[in-house]
């Protein structure tokens, strides 16, 4: 994926409900970053996103633009409808949103990939590690930065805590191997 999908996806969004703001949580955040991006991160057939202005009236897009829409056939990548509750994030994860324009009249709100993180290793499945340990030894994620993001994340109980924790440490141990290792 990339941000042209992205901006072919939310052009036909915006023709069928007039919105023009969108956010994109999940595995495509990382599309927000400037710099290269790791394959394995943008590697996501679903967008998980909501209209940034009134998140619920993403949901009507459905039928159109989710899985086994149209769209998907057409495209081989679907809009997959969310709310902001949705995931496990930072507390200020709204006000660290990075802008980008993806045409005139259609705005991309992209969460930062470190809150994306958090969010990754509060729900920890494997394919969550496969889009994090690229992102940290590409530099987009940091250590230092997701500890801080931990310390500001109300965790949904103490399990999820616990697992996300661990994972974090897990990652830390294997990104210090990396680096003892080498090239």
């Amino acid at each position: 994926m990339n941000r042209e999908d992205l901006r072919r996806l939310f052009a036909r969004a915006r023709d069928l409900c007039g919105h023009t703001d969108y956010v994109v949580l999940g595995s495509l955040a990382v599309l927000g970053h400037t710099g290269s991006v790791p394959p394995r991160m943008a590697a996501s057939l679903d967008v998980d996103a909501f209209t940034r202005r009134d998140p619920a009236r993403i949901f009507d897009l459905t039928a159109e633009l989710g899985q086994g829409s149209p769209f998907e056939a057409e495209h081989g990548y679907y809009l997959d409808p969310i709310s902001p509750q949705v995931a496990t994030l930072p507390d200020g994860w709204e006000s660290r949103l990075i802008r980008i324009d993806l045409q005139a009249d259609l705005v991309c709100w992209f969460l930062e990939p470190n809150d994306a993180a958090v969010a990754k290793y509060a729900r920890m499945e494997p394919r969550d590690r496969e889009w994090i340990r690229p992102g940290l030894q590409a530099g987009i994620l940091s250590l230092e930065i997701l500890d801080d993001r931990f310390e500001k994340t109300s965790f949904l109980d103490r399990t999820e805590t616990e697992r996300a924790l661990q994972a974090l440490e897990e990652d830390r141990r294997w990104l210090e191997g990396r680096a003892r290792r080498g090239p």
